[in-house]
């Protein structure tokens, strides 16, 4: 765990809200027992519609920050570009943000098995981008 015992936070980007809280919810189910990580899904518009949201993003992240760092993992394309917009802006994502190249699903799987051992935010990033190696045939 970080030197403070505070687990890294994570922040799903999906254009759609249902995609992002159903891939939340799959991932805090398989890492187990009741997952103490804290993640928040930011998919869809405000509206509801498909779509990504720089305030729906900002506050996921603002609410699973707990100072160990906040990774966050995107769907498609828009939502890399929101994303990276917003770190750019340097204050609108909490300090230690950091943008994770990995498969949506597994990634966030990963992510969140991970996190919830207590390592930090390199070791979740690293965890989450070696999805990418998982092959399914």
């Amino acid at each position: 765990m970080g030197d403070d015992g505070k687990l890294v936070g994570i922040v799903l980007v999906s254009h759609s809200a249902q995609v992002a809280a159903s891939v939340a919810e799959l991932a805090k189910g398989l890492a187990g027992t009741g997952s103490a990580v804290p993640v928040a899904p930011a998919g869809g518009t405000e509206d509801g519609g498909l779509g990504t949201s720089a305030e729906l993003i900002a506050a996921a992240s603002a609410s699973v920050d707990r100072g160990a760092g906040v990774a966050v993992l995107t769907d498609l394309g828009s939502a890399v570009l929101t994303v990276k917009a917003l770190l750019a802006e340097g204050d609108e994502l909490p300090e230690h943000t950091r943008l994770v190249d990995a498969p949506f699903v597994e990634g966030a799987v990963a992510a969140v098995v991970t996190a919830s051992t207590g390592a930090d935010l390199a070791a979740v990033e690293a965890a989450a981008a070696e999805a990418y190696t998982y092959r399914k045939v």
